[in-house]
């Protein structure tokens, strides 16, 4: 691996973590693990979700890698725990802080991206089952929603709340 730099092998992980992420979240949560996910869509009471066991789930390779990494001498192995570790805070920061506010109750976001974004997601929230859904990524927004977030004062749709959980 001498020809990739640290930073480079950062940047893959963390660019192919997106399209790992859409399929997980398509094929895996909305599949077969759909009883872990489904209270994510269907809002239950209390702080925690059983979707929060996904973290752990997800969080498991980049642990791995890390370690691997570490004790193998392979700086390269870091670096790819580096770039996964990175999507998953940037991931937790705009699913569960700025989308479902689970930790602040702030303003809506103000930034045209973050908005564009929260719209994708409520549209994704709309589909209450595990079938019929669209947009299973996360830093992806699809165009469309540019265009709807265009102005500060475009609320989401207003669905039983529970893109605000």
């Amino acid at each position: 691996m001498e020809d990739f730099s640290g930073p480079t092998i950062l940047l893959f992980c963390f660019i192919a973590m997106e399209f790992f992420a859409w399929l997980m979240h398509r094929f895996v949560m909305h599949g077969f693990l759909w009883t872990l996910h489904r209270d994510h869509h269907n809002k239950t009471s209390g702080f925690f979700e059983r979707n929060d066991l996904f973290l752990i789930l997800f969080a498991a390779p980049a642990l791995l890698t890390g370690l691997a990494g570490w004790y193998a001498e392979l700086p390269e192995l870091l670096w790819a725990c580096a770039g996964l570790s990175l999507y998953g805070t940037v991931y937790f920061w705009l699913h569960d802080i700025v989308i479902h506010r689970r930790l602040f109750r702030g303003a809506a976001p103000g930034n045209r991206y973050l908005r564009a974004l929260r719209l994708a997601h409520h549209a994704h929230h709309r589909h209450l089952g595990r079938d019929n859904g669209e947009c299973f990524g996360m830093l992806l927004v699809p165009w469309k929603y540019y265009r709807d977030a265009g102005s500060k004062s475009t609320p989401p749709s207003s669905r039983t709340g529970a893109i605000n959980n």
